[in-house]
């Protein structure tokens, strides 16, 4: 999995701001159009900073969303990939749980949960 991680196969976009033995807390951008490659996020808290449109994609299909700014929402376990498909930049930040609170990914999941 650590192949996967954001950070590493998307660096132009995710950068880890802060870092303990509970949490990772990692900030993400992009500007319309772009996408990132396949990778994975544990259990997380998502903070969105803008407003944006995103297409994500699993291996099992394909879904958007149209994320209003200032909202917090729990992201769990997963594998995907994003596409920036709305007219503005996205500004989020992540709290990636870690040990047991991480969770399991499973490929059915897809985006933010409630």
């Amino acid at each position: 999995m650590a192949e996967e991680d954001p950070v590493t196969t998307n660096p132009e976009h995710y950068r880890t701001i802060f870092e303990n033995e509970f949490v990772r807390v990692l900030e993400y951008t992009d500007e319309p159009g772009e996408r990132t490659t396949p990778h994975v996020h544990p259990n997380s808290v998502m903070v969105t900073l803008s407003d944006f449109q995103r297409r994500l994609r699993t291996d099992s299909g394909e879904r958007d969303f149209d994320i209003p700014a200032n909202q917090a929402m729990w992201l769990p376990a997963q594998r995907h990939a994003g596409e920036n498909i709305g007219q503005s930049a996205t500004h989020t930040i992540f709290v990636e749980l870690k040990g047991e609170a991480a969770g399991a990914v499973d490929g059915r999941v897809l985006g933010p949960g409630r």
